[in-house]
């Protein structure tokens, strides 16, 4: 029996309190106020769809069967809605829930280009230099916006946190995974420590090598927001690093190379490896 069809069974209207309404708001490590868990209905068809497509393989790598849910027209046409819902919602504060709708939006629109181009190798298919970002655009906010826009002039400046390169995914085999959830206001802290965790105890993340370590190209082109030297990297890293792993880099703590596949975090790919 195939699965149920994704529906949005509420209005995708998210319920972002405003800080003033917070009283007493706690400031966790994420650095952003929690918010109520109010807003939980209105991510609850990406859920859905997440649940339904993204698969953790024992390798501990998130893909996604993109075969499957091209062929669903039915959860296509949710994840439209879904992403639809975004236009008119007021998307300005800097509260953890308002995080959370960016990352998931961001996470939603790049899923849906991939359907759209697939079957494809790699979000950067056709672009000698750079990628798509820049190009592909969505209704937020009362606004029009790229995946450039989102990463680098919303949820970067904005948040100022080193952790939302662990919230966003850009369908790359390298990228941190893509989880198995929406993104909530409420559980956002701990959730974002969690992807931290296990991107930087996976290869992906961090290789040890006899010469020092092989990190992911992340903490090279975004080393600015993770302290500005390698000497503040490796200190991201010993945050997150399982003890053994983080034994290992007190060892030796240098960074000798950087490396980043961005071939596609598609399920077929990893059938045929």
């Amino acid at each position: 029996m195939p699965a149920a069809a994704c529906r949005l069974a509420l209005p995708v209207a998210l319920a972002l309190t405003p800080l003033s309404a917070l009283a007493q708001p706690a400031v966790p490590v994420s650095g952003m106020v929690q918010q109520l868990p109010a807003e939980k209905p209105a991510h609850a068809a990406w859920t859905c769809l997440l649940k339904k497509y993204v698969t953790t393989g024992p390798d501990g790598v998130n893909r996604v069967d993109y075969a499957a849910f091209k062929a669903n027209a039915e959860d296509r046409a949710t994840l439209d809605t879904y992403i639809a819902g975004f236009a008119d919602m007021d998307l300005s504060g800097s509260d953890a829930a308002t995080f959370a709708a960016w990352a998931n939006l961001y996470n939603a629109v790049t899923v849906r280009y991939i359907l759209e181009q697939y079957p494809t190798g790699s979000i950067r298919d056709g672009y000698l230099f750079g990628g798509p970002w820049k190009k592909i655009k969505v209704a937020a906010g009362g606004k029009t916006v790229s995946l450039d826009e989102i990463e680098h002039g919303i949820l970067r400046p904005r948040f100022g946190n080193p952790l939302v390169h662990y919230a966003i995914n850009c369908a790359a085999y390298s990228c941190p995974n893509l989880q198995q959830e929406a993104w909530q206001g409420d559980t956002l802290d701990e959730k974002l420590a969690a992807a931290a965790r296990a991107y930087i105890n996976d290869p992906r993340g961090v290789t040890v090598t006899s010469r020092g370590l092989t990190v992911s190209s992340i903490y090279d082109w975004f080393e600015s927001d993770f302290g500005g030297s390698k000497q503040a990297v490796i200190q991201h890293l010993l945050a997150y690093a399982d003890p053994g792993l983080a034994e290992t880099i007190r060892s030796d703590p240098r960074i000798r190379a950087y490396d980043y596949d961005w071939s596609l975090n598609d399920t077929k790919k990893a059938e045929t490896e």
